[in-house]
C-alpha cells in the first residue's frame, strides 16, 4: 500500500470530459516510486538546484557524473509532476529522453528517465517501455507499467494485461491502474477478475481502474474502501493513507452510484474522524 502526490493523469482515455477524470490520481501505486524520489533526494541533496532550469537539468543529463545524472532526472520528474508541458519548449528532449533511455544502463536512472517518458506522453518510447517491462528489476517493471499507462496510447494494452496476472502484487496493482489511465473498455472484464484478488490495494486499484471506465461492477470493493474498520487492517497501512483510500472511494463511488450511497455518504460525513473524507463526503452529497 501506498500513497504518493498526484501526478498528471493519463491521456488517451475514452470519454476525456467524464467527471471521473477529476480525481483519480496514482495514490495507491507501490510506494517504490516515492520511496525512490527520496532517497535520490536525500542522497544528493547538497547539489544546489534550486535556481535550475529545465536545460539545465537536460545538460546534467548528459554529465558523465552517475550523481548530477540522477538528481536532474529526480528533478524533472518533479517537475514534470505539476506541469507535464515543461519540456514543450526544450527542441528535441523528448528525443533525447528516449535516447538516454536506451543508453543510460543505471537502473535506478533509468526509471526517473521512465517517469519523465510517461509525463510527457511521449507515444514514439512505446516500445522501449514495453522492452522495460520484462527486466530483471521489478522497480523498473512498474515505472514502465505506470508511464505506458500514463501516456495512454492502446497499443501498450498487451504487456499491461499480462501484467494483471504476475505473481508480484506490485505489478497487478500497477497494471490495474495503468489500465484505468488508459481508459480501454476492452481492459474492463479482465480488471473485473481482481476485485477478487488475495491483496487489498490490488483490488483497490481495480475498483478504481474499472470506475475511471464506468463500469459499476466496482461498487462493492469502493464500498468495502469505505469502510474503516475494513481498510484498517490492512498490514502496515498508516492513517494519512487510510485517508487517501476513503477520499478516493467516496469520489468514485459518486460519480458511479451518485444516488445509492447517499446514506452511506451522510454517515461519513458525519461520523468519520478524518476531516478529509468527511469533506469528500459533504461534497458528494452536495453535488
Amino acid at each position: 500500500m501506498a500513497t504518493t502526490d498526484e501526478p498528471a493523469t493519463g491521456s488517451g482515455e475514452s470519454g476525456g470530459d467524464s467527471p471521473l477524470r477529476a480525481f483519480f490520481g496514482l495514490f495507491v501505486v507501490p510506494l517504490l516510486v516515492v520511496l525512490a524520489c527520496v532517497a535520490v533526494f536525500v542522497g544528493f541533496g547538497w547539489i544546489a538546484y534550486d535556481r535550475q532550469t529545465t536545460d539545465d537539468y537536460l545538460n546534467d543529463l548528459r554529465s558523465s557524473w552517475k550523481p548530477r545524472r540522477a538528481q536532474a532526472a529526480y528533478e524533472l520528474s518533479k517537475i514534470l509532476i505539476a506541469d507535464p508541458g515543461a519540456l514543450d519548449d526544450e527542441p528535441g528532449a523528448r528525443e533525447e529522453m528516449r535516447a538516454l533511455f536506451q543508453e543510460i544502463e543505471d537502473v535506478s536512472i533509468r526509471r526517473y528517465l521512465a517517469l519523465i517518458l510517461g509525463y510527457t506522453k511521449d507515444s514514439e518510447s512505446i516500445p522501449l517501455l514495453v522492452e522495460a517491462v520484462a527486466s530483471e528489476d521489478a522497480e523498473m517493471r512498474i515505472y514502465a507499467l505506470w508511464a505506458l499507462g500514463s501516456i495512454g496510447d492502446p497499443s501498450a494494452r498487451q504487456p499491461l494485461l499480462e501484467a494483471l496476472s504476475d505473481s508480484d502484487a506490485g505489478l497487478r496493482k500497477t497494471a490495474a491502474f495503468a489500465l484505468g489511465e488508459m481508459g480501454d473498455p476492452e481492459s474492463a472484464e479482465p480488471l473485473r477478475r481482481l476485485l477478487e484478488d488475495t491483496v487489498a490495494d490490488v483490488r483497490w486499484n481495480a475498483a478504481l481502474a474499472l470506475a475511471r471506465l464506468e463500469d459499476r461492477a466496482a461498487i462493492p470493493v469502493l464500498r468495502q474502501m469505505l469502510d474503516r474498520g475494513l481498510v484498517s487492517q490492512v498490514p502496515d497501512i498508516r492513517p494519512e493513507q487510510q485517508e487517501e483510500v476513503m477520499v478516493g472511494a467516496v469520489r468514485a463511488l459518486h460519480a458511479l452510484d451518485s444516488d445509492g450511497s447517499q446514506e452511506l455518504f451522510s454517515r461519513l460525513a458525519t461520523d468519520d474522524p478524518s476531516l478529509k473524507v468527511r469533506q469528500a463526503a459533504i461534497q458528494a452529497q452536495a453535488d
